[in-house]
């Protein structure tokens, strides 16, 4: 068992994975930039070291520092949460190279399944289905449009090394193409530095739903049910529920096991999650895969009563998975609201700034993922999440009443906070009915 982990991230996946090592008896280290001196994560661990300024590539993106801090504090291994380095595969082969455990999948996998073009190639020749579309990246411009004429519109054009919803056009017409292909491919160049693009069908009115998977070094892989995550806005993801509520367990079996088949396809190691598009038939097709801990991991954990962080770790000390498929059952169902310091009502602009006032709700089935505390400064350097609301019932009926009972108790001074929205999708009648695509936010809310 590793004895001591650095946590190379910040904010409530910093704190989640320390809460994890102190359960586990793991000594943890935390490392922050200059801004983040008061950071709850750099004052719950064992350890903390600053390891540059507040700009993300000084700092939590600073390989040779991250490093540095783990040899001279003596960890073993680096848990890299989600964002940052957790899917950089030269971070991966680094701390490979330099003797410390990478809580991750290998760097050849992180490299596979990270470009989409490849991942695509890769899960033709699994026989894992997938959206119909261009079998690698294209050329360019010229090259692009006619493969986009071949598969017919509305396509979508997509960053290889996309991620987040950036490097991502739609495009219903021809006429649109050009101007959007060179937008997507300028916006991929900036944001991953890697302007390669590749053209697949759009699936119309499609749900969102995601596999969470585990595989340990002996060959075990298994699936912890889905996570249905359509509702987003501008394919951000604002709040997901386990399970799905449109889901048989028919097509669970299948999905799962296509699931199963794809982590196969790249002998996948640790937690990873393979993220499908479901069409109004039930037609589903891969998208692509996360080979780190997703952010909406928790309602997995919630309804499967398996903790995914500890999993991990289990995973990297090189033990063996303890159950099989058909120990994993899905119990009640969860769900998660992702609170931002956010204004919706001025596009959804960030609120950075002190939090005056924090009271947080509880109670039976409420769980708050956070790393906010009263008096703590959001800083403006970073994504906006303050925390994750997560809620659990016996059924879909009592998480929906428990969410809204708990986003009422919620109350958060000092900075804007998406609450009020979010408890405004939780009463809404499509909603509320599980009538909902990836469309549902532009739809309802006209955003």
């Amino acid at each position: 068992m590793l004895k001591k982990i650095l946590i190379a991230n910040r904010g409530e996946i910093a704190v989640r994975v320390i809460r994890a090592c102190q359960e586990m008896g793991i000594a943890t280290v935390a490392v922050y930039s200059e801004i983040d001196r008061e950071a709850m994560h750099t004052q719950i661990a064992d350890e903390a070291v600053c390891i540059g300024p507040a700009k993300s590539k000084d700092s939590y993106l600073n390989m040779q520092n991250i490093i540095s801090a783990t040899v001279l504090t003596g960890a073993q291994a680096i848990h890299p949460g989600f964002g940052f380095l957790s899917e950089n595969s030269k971070f991966a082969k680094m701390c490979e190279e330099c003797n410390i455990k990478f809580i991750g999948p290998d760097p050849e996998t992180i490299d596979n399944m990270g470009n989409k073009s490849k991942a695509r190639e890769i899960m033709i020749k699994a026989g894992v289905p997938v959206i119909p579309g261009t079998e690698g990246a294209v050329k360019d411009l010229e090259d692009a449009l006619f493969q986009a004429k071949k598969i017919g519109f509305p396509v979508m054009i997509k960053a290889s090394a996309g991620g987040g919803g950036r490097g991502i056009r739609i495009v219903k017409e021809e006429s649109e193409f050009k101007k959007a292909f060179e937008t997507a491919r300028s916006e991929a160049e900036v944001a991953f530095g890697d302007d390669t693009m590749y053209i697949e069908k759009f699936v119309e009115e499609p749900k969102h739903i995601e596999f969470q998977i585990l595989g340990d070094d002996f060959g075990n892989i298994v699936y912890l049910g889905e996570r249905d995550c359509s509702i987003q806005r501008r394919n951000q993801k604002v709040l997901e529920e386990a399970p799905s509520p449109i889901m048989t367990e028919e097509l669970r079996k299948k999905m799962g096991e296509a699931a199963v088949k794809a982590a196969k396809a790249v002998n996948y190691k640790n937690a990873g999650t393979i993220e499908f598009l479901l069409d109004k038939h039930g037609n589903y097709y891969f998208m692509e895969m996360n080979t780190r801990i997703q952010v909406e991991h928790p309602i997995t954990e919630m309804v499967t009563g398996i903790d995914l962080l500890k999993e991990q770790i289990n995973i990297a000390s090189g033990e063996e998975l303890t159950f099989k498929q058909e120990d994993i059952k899905v119990t009640g169902h969860a769900i998660e609201c992702r609170i931002n310091a956010e204004n919706p009502d001025r596009g959804f602009m960030p609120s950075p700034g002190e939090i005056k006032y924090l009271y947080t709700p509880g109670g039976l089935g409420v769980r708050l993922d956070s790393a906010a505390y009263q008096g703590y400064v959001i800083p403006p350097t970073y994504d906006s999440m303050i925390g994750k609301l997560i809620v659990y019932g016996r059924d879909r009926k009592e998480a929906i009443s428990r969410m809204r009972r708990a986003l009422g108790e919620f109350i958060i001074e000092g900075v804007d906070t998406n609450i009020d929205f979010q408890y405004r999708i939780i009463n809404n009648k499509a909603f509320i009915e599980g009538k909902y695509n990836t469309g549902f936010i532009s739809k309802e809310f006209n955003l």
